[in-house]
């Protein structure tokens, strides 16, 4: 233990920890990453799910995060076209609204115009009266305007960045907690201790990645024994998910009274996603759950739009995460940036850290390139940047390749029904066919759990992606916990306590 010096060592298996993890081995440093729990089990999973450009912060005038978010959206769709798909967004708009339409007219402009768009559609005016769009809505809403954005399945995003990762050589560690960091000759000395076997081992690395999320001011107290450390401010986010308010195939964007904004999603095929909510939070992010002010108030607003009211007994889930945005002194919790923050310490021969507060999953791509500049500063480059023209597993087809994916999927697996080819190309693309191997008939694919989740896919997702668990498999490596009972759910967590972790 401890004989092997990493160049960098990460602490923290979300999407920013996973990104830079997977930036830097590709560039040729030797990389080791620790998380306490599952990847994505945080803030990463607990996203509106979008890659957008976020149009409400140009009213904070976030012009630089904004170019740089509308930038990213076609690079990481090319990326990963199979977790990541265009979205079309209708905005609707009454007279005596919110904002005046001169002023939206004005954002979506400078929404098509600021990064560089080649393949999403521009704006474009609807009448509601007679667009399909209208048909949900209250008859107040005559007009609206629609604009491109893109959907993505944020924790299978994290975990193909840690796979990707893991391929190219990174030493991966989830459920492994970082107890201690200390500086001596120069390196970091990092003990760690495995959560499921109890085993502590040491590793020592040239320089330390701190991208614990809402935990970095934890860590730098805990492991790094600085008591004073204040960098992020907590945001609490909460989502509902209820059954399908609308068939259209476009999303919603909702003005409120309160000068704050909602979603209304379409969600994995029978279910509409209403969210977020921006409310500042203090306790242990762990413990973070969706409150009843929150429900009321999702309800509330979306309620405001749709012609038939949103009710809490309509909810079939919900769930919450708290983003660690960089304290910006910003007076209400929606003001606060979320653009991101990367402070470099130590000097001299002190070995160095990189603390990293803030982000989205838009920008995590951007944030991972500006990290490795620190690090190439800190340590010496190595390799140029590399991943705007690269793949995350399973994406290596045409952008807008998804349908002849699917067909090709079905053509070679001919039992499989419609809606299991789509999903299994939606979460896996190209990868989808070393899952199911040389399955010839339903029955070569295993128990089946509930849905169409077998145990082929659930063997897939031990060996190769780390799930341990049926929370890991129903609720960030899939969302088949909408569709599985209790029962079946506790079937599933039998099942996968009998068998061995075995990553590959």
């Amino acid at each position: 233990m401890g004989r092997n010096i990493h160049d960098i060592f990460v602490i923290g298996g979300g999407i920013n920890g996973c990104g830079i993890a997977r930036d830097a081995v590709g560039r040729g440093y030797s990389v080791a990453l620790a998380e306490m729990n599952d990847f994505a089990s945080g803030t990463s999973s607990g996203a509106t799910k979008l890659i957008h450009g976020g149009l409400r912060y140009l009213e904070h005038y976030e012009f630089r995060l904004v170019r740089e978010s509308l930038m990213e959206r076609e690079i990481l769709w090319a990326m990963a076209p199979h977790i990541i798909w265009p979205l079309r967004f209708v905005l609707p708009y009454h007279k005596g609204g919110i904002r005046p339409a001169w002023l939206i007219r004005l954002g979506l402009f400078l929404y098509d115009h600021l990064g560089g768009r080649k393949l999403l559609p521009p704006t474009s005016v609807l009448d509601m009266r007679s667009d399909p769009a209208g048909k949900p809505l209250k008859a107040l809403f005559a007009k609206a305007f629609e604009y491109s954005d893109g959907w993505v399945d944020d924790a299978r995003m994290v975990v193909l960045n840690a796979r990707d990762a893991a391929d190219k050589g990174a030493t991966i560690m989830p459920r492994t907690k970082v107890v201690s960091a200390r500086r001596e000759n120069g390196l970091w000395h990092v003990e760690t201790t495995d959560t499921i076997t109890g085993r502590n081992d040491s590793h020592q690395a040239r320089m330390l990645v701190n991208a614990a999320g809402p935990w970095v001011d934890h860590v730098i107290r805990s492991a790094f024994g600085q008591n004073e450390a204040h960098h992020v401010r907590l945001v609490q986010g909460s989502h509902i998910v209820v059954k399908k308010k609308f068939d259209d195939v476009r999303a919603y964007f909702f003005q409120n009274p309160d000068n704050r904004i909602i979603f209304a999603i379409p969600y994995e095929g029978d279910f509409t996603l209403i969210g977020t909510t921006d409310r500042d939070y203090t306790a242990d992010p762990r413990d973070v759950r969706i409150s009843e002010e929150e429900t009321v108030y999702l309800c509330n607003a979306a309620s405001e739009y749709f012609k038939e009211p949103v009710r809490p007994e309509d909810i079939v889930w919900t769930y919450s995460a708290v983003r660690p945005l960089y304290d910006d002194g910003a007076s209400k919790a929606q003001e606060a940036t979320r653009d991101y923050v990367l402070k470099l310490e130590g000097e001299g021969t002190a070995a160095p850290l990189l603390n990293v507060f803030g982000g989205k999953l838009t920008t995590y791509r951007r944030l991972s390139e500006h990290a490795l500049e620190k690090i190439g500063a800190a340590i010496g480059a190595k390799g140029a940047p590399w991943t705007a023209k690269s793949h995350l597993p399973g994406g290596d087809f045409p952008v807008r390749g998804y349908e002849a994916q699917v067909d090709k999927l079905k053509r070679r697996y001919q039992f499989l029904a419609d809606q299991h080819a789509r999903r299994l190309v939606r979460r896996y693309g190209t990868r989808a066919e070393a899952l199911l191997g040389d399955a010839r008939g339903i029955d070569d694919l295993g128990r089946l759990f509930g849905g169409d989740l077998y145990e082929a896919e659930v063997t897939y997702l031990v060996e190769h992606e780390w799930a341990r668990h049926a929370e890991d498999v129903l609720w960030r490596r899939t969302k088949d916990g909408l569709r599985l009972s209790k029962e079946q759910a506790q079937s599933l967590e039998e099942y996968m306590a009998a068998i061995p972790a075995m990553v590959g």
